[in-house]
């Protein structure tokens, strides 16, 4: 794991220059890999209202009373490790304003892993880029995350 001040991201740069200012609420992130990576290093770090507050208004939470989701968020974030976060593969925005970002979450729950490959949709919502929705494959189900494409995912895993 890296050292404490790195940023949870892995971007390689410090917590300060890279993902608290998103979580401060000072900048948005300019693209939706920088935000993905922000949610992430909130995740690992606890910061449960920065989560809510980059959900796309269209989000199934975001029709869910506020307190209820921060309530689970937390919860999740009690048990989980954030462990290191690889972004495989992004495009867009398409031709319906659609970002896309493919990437491999290593986490684990009490020894247990719980990694995870994702293909998240992302969308702009009149302030910033908001994280509208996503599918979730385990990892063990992967045979080599680092080689997959979204063409690939989408071939293979599709439930769309």
């Amino acid at each position: 794991m890296a050292p404490a001040r790195d940023c949870p991201c892995c971007s390689g740069l410090p917590y300060a220059q890279c993902c608290a200012p998103y979580h401060r609420g000072e900048r948005e992130a300019p693209d939706a890999v920088t935000l993905m990576r922000s949610r992430f290093a909130a995740y690992a770090r606890k910061e449960s209202a920065y989560v809510l507050r980059t959900l796309h208004p269209d989000h199934e939470d975001r029709k869910r009373p506020e307190a209820e989701v921060i309530r689970e968020i937390r919860d999740a974030t009690s048990t989980l490790k954030f462990m290191r976060l690889d972004v495989l593969d992004h495009d867009g925005p398409d031709e319906a304003g659609f970002w896309h970002v493919l990437f491999h979450a290593r986490v684990f729950e009490k020894g247990q892993d719980r990694s995870f490959v994702e293909l998240s949709e992302f969308a702009h919502d009149g302030e910033g880029i908001r994280y509208r929705s996503g599918q979730q494959i385990a990892a063990a189900k992967v045979a080599d995350p680092k080689g997959l494409t979204i063409a690939a995912f989408r071939e293979t895993f599709s439930t769309r």
